[in-house]
């Protein structure tokens, strides 16, 4: 084991009091924040002395610690002591289990500061849940920190997810809108949506509100789906059409095993080596994966010519994904979706994913019933129920956190008895 790998390690035993542990196992990982960067952590399974030759294959034993260290700035990214059981000598306590003094902790071990870049969101007891914010205002995609101690105070869960961006990655402006100025979005956002329900074994038809951003100026929004996989999706809107289907069609297709977890060397962590999934994805490659996309599918679904839309790219796991939806789409909540995954270095298909058996399960459901409400009518039901809020959400285009505001609403109406109606208990 090289100096520095065991130097982290040595770190981690003596801040969380793992004097009664042994190190089972740790590997290296890394991710790709919005910001396309490339963060690498060291992640390490701590087990306790007693439980050394007990455990069973794959299963970690109560009370180990899985911890992730971010490899380059030193900070925790997780912490778990499985079961909420620790053997800790000497680590993390809250004596008093102050939501305050719990506050400072969490300022210092992050770097960040409260009511600025986070801020309570849930309260119980033996925890604390805290959203990201910038100034006090929500980010997208969104961030949290989870604390978790026992009734000694002992520390028992420590998460930090999300990016937390500084000043300088945010374009700071004036908040300027106002659901009066989105009036004619908002009527372009109620859609007719059919939820399943167990209950009635059938299809209930809704109007409901479909999430979107809006720039602070007005002009433009940033649809949900596309937040996830900012930093590198590229969007593409095109649909799959052949004229006859790929000869190969008889034969079935046989995907190759993907590996989820990358083999990472402690050089490459501390190298800070770019990860390949940050790299741009070139306009030979769009055309590349296009066509890969289409001999696929014409070999697979081959007579679904035209009825799928390639919406768009992006690279993971040394893979580009690419993301199809049906071209004509239904109602329905659950919409059939695709997800061809392609070597990022021959650009051939190595395997697929189809949500398909998830659709399955609402076969023996009843169709919805007729529609007696209009679009209209649902619009002005609802629409003492809009809610716009201000959030800074990540532009892959313009490299920074711009201002806009959340278009949502938590109420529809039933279609047929323009009922309005909790979406939260559909």
């Amino acid at each position: 084991m090289d100096s520095k790998t065991k130097q982290l390690m040595d770190f981690t035993k003596a801040k969380f009091g793992l004097n009664n542990y042994y190190l089972q196992r740790h590997r290296f990982d890394r991710e790709i924040t919005p910001t396309n960067e490339t963060v690498y952590t060291l992640s390490m399974e701590w087990f306790p002395n007693h439980a050394d030759g007990l455990q069973e294959e794959d299963l970690n034993p109560e009370g180990t610690a899985v911890i992730e260290l971010e490899v380059h700035r030193q900070k925790i990214k997780s912490v778990t002591f499985v079961k909420g059981k620790t053997y800790a000598q000497e680590g993390i306590v809250f004596p008093n289990r102050n939501t305050q003094d719990i506050i400072r902790w969490v300022e210092a071990e992050t770097g960040l500061t409260y009511g600025k870049q986070f801020q309570l969101r849930k309260e119980k007891e033996g925890e604390l849940h805290f959203a990201e914010c910038f100034e006090g205002v929500a980010v997208s995609p969104s961030g949290s920190i989870e604390v978790k101690w026992n009734p000694q105070g002992q520390l028992t869960s420590f998460l930090v997810y999300g990016q937390f961006p500084s000043h300088e990655q945010v374009k700071q402006e004036t908040y300027a809108l106002s659901l009066d100025r989105v009036e004619s979005l908002a009527k372009e956002q109620i859609k007719l949506v059919h939820f399943p329900s167990h209950e009635q074994n059938k299809w209930i038809p809704v109007y409901a509100v479909e999430e979107v951003f809006v720039t602070n100026d007005g002009a433009s929004t940033i649809p949900f789906e596309l937040l996830g996989n900012a930093r590198s999706s590229v969007r593409m809107d095109q649909t799959m059409v052949w004229d006859k289907p790929n000869e190969r069609s008889q034969t079935a297709f046989e995907g190759k095993e993907i590996h989820w977890l990358e083999e990472i060397t402690a050089e490459q962590a501390f190298a800070n080596e770019p990860s390949p999934d940050s790299l741009p994805i070139t306009e030979e490659e769009r055309v590349a994966c296009a066509l890969a996309v289409k001999d696929f599918l014409s070999r697979e679904f081959p007579d679904d010519t035209g009825q799928w839309t390639l919406r768009s790219l992006h690279r993971e796991k040394g893979c580009i994904h690419a993301t199809l939806r049906t071209a004509q789409p239904n109602p329905c909540v659950f919409q059939r979706k695709l997800v061809v995954l392609l070597d990022a270095d021959t650009l051939q298909v190595h395997n697929f994913i189809d949500n398909q058996p998830l659709l399955d399960m609402f076969n023996s459901f009843e169709e919805a019933e007729e529609v007696k409400i209009s679009g209209e009518q649902a619009y002005a039901k609802l629409k003492s129920r809009f809610e716009l809020t201000p959030c800074y959400v990540y532009d892959a285009q313009q490299k920074q956190y711009r201002l806009c505001g959340k278009f949502d609403c938590n109420y529809g109406v039933h279609a047929v008895s323009g009922e309005i109606v909790s979406l939260n208990e559909l």
